[in-house]
């Protein structure tokens, strides 16, 4: 019996770019509605919200149905916070904030199996298919078609960044510009000339050591870094997605009722004007 292969490994092998969507809500009908959708990978997270292993595991259900990846960003734990996902039958996972050489071959020592790392080894879960892969299969599969994302997000790992890209084990480098913006002093200003040299020496790292390299993007810059060599890209997020769905409804609900509403009344001549203390509608408003 063969391990699911990783849609995002397939696409990257081959040259392409991989699309992965960013939930925050760990919903498993959300997570197959973005599937559905045509992503390539739904990017679930552990490091920032307080998602348990139960909505995780139903998530990787959802978008297995459509044959979607599921990575999960692991909190900065033990081995078993790292390797848990992916015998839940994770695609990938996310190591957030590595910040040396020596961190980044600790992830993969906890992550990859026998020659590349030290894994422990189990084999009866999802991944496994409840040990009906073989063995020695199994080892070597995991090692073939599950991804390790290692993310780039502060100043202090760009010193050994290309002994990082260089290290099997690793298949994308991952730059994080919130994180790192904070980490260098400049919050929020995306333009930062410190940044940006930042993002660009993450590509030319990981094109030089062949691996892949990510970020997040929008709508306005997806083009931009395909060209600076980005392959893996997320794009958007459901709570964006679910706020400005929301907000667009109430506005056309205001609208419609504004547009049904007479027009304006002149103001009451200050001679027969109520007090400024006593409310002028039936339930208290002004």
């Amino acid at each position: 019996m063969q391990m699911r292969a990783s849609r995002v490994l397939a696409k990257l092998r081959a040259g392409g770019a991989a699309l992965t969507f960013k939930m925050n809500l760990a919903d498993a009908r959300a997570a197959e509605i973005a599937a559905m959708c045509g992503c390539d990978c739904l990017w679930l997270d552990q490091e920032h919200v307080a998602n348990d292993y139960a909505p995780i595991e139903a998530c990787i259900w959802a978008a297995k149905s459509q044959g979607v990846d599921v990575m999960v960003r692991v909190p900065r734990g033990s081995y078993s916070d790292h390797v848990r996902p992916l015998e839940l039958d994770a695609a990938g996972i996310m190591v957030p904030h590595v910040m040396s050489l020596a961190d980044a071959q600790a992830v993969v020592r906890m992550t990859r199996f026998h020659p590349m790392g030290r894994r422990p080894v189990d084999g009866g879960n999802a991944d496994g298919s409840y040990c009906e892969v073989e063995f020695r299969d199994y080892l070597r599969q995991a090692n073939e078609q599950r991804f390790v994302v290692v993310q780039i997000e502060d100043p202090e790992p760009l010193a050994e960044l290309d002994a990082i890209a260089a290290l099997p084990g690793i298949d994308v480098i991952f730059f994080g510009p919130g994180d790192f913006g904070h980490a260098i002093g400049a919050p929020g200003e995306w333009d930062h000339p410190q940044l940006l040299a930042a993002r660009q020496r993450v590509a030319e790292a990981a094109a030089a050591h062949g691996k892949v390299a990510g970020t997040v993007a929008h709508a306005g810059n997806v083009r931009e870094l395909l060209a600076q060599g980005f392959r893996f890209l997320n794009l958007g997020a459901d709570v964006i997605g679910l706020a400005q769905y929301c907000k667009s409804m109430t506005a056309a609900f205001r609208q419609a009722i504004a547009a049904t509403q007479p027009a304006t009344p002149q103001p009451p001549n200050p001679s027969t004007a109520q007090p400024l203390n006593r409310p002028t509608t039936l339930y208290g408003g002004r």
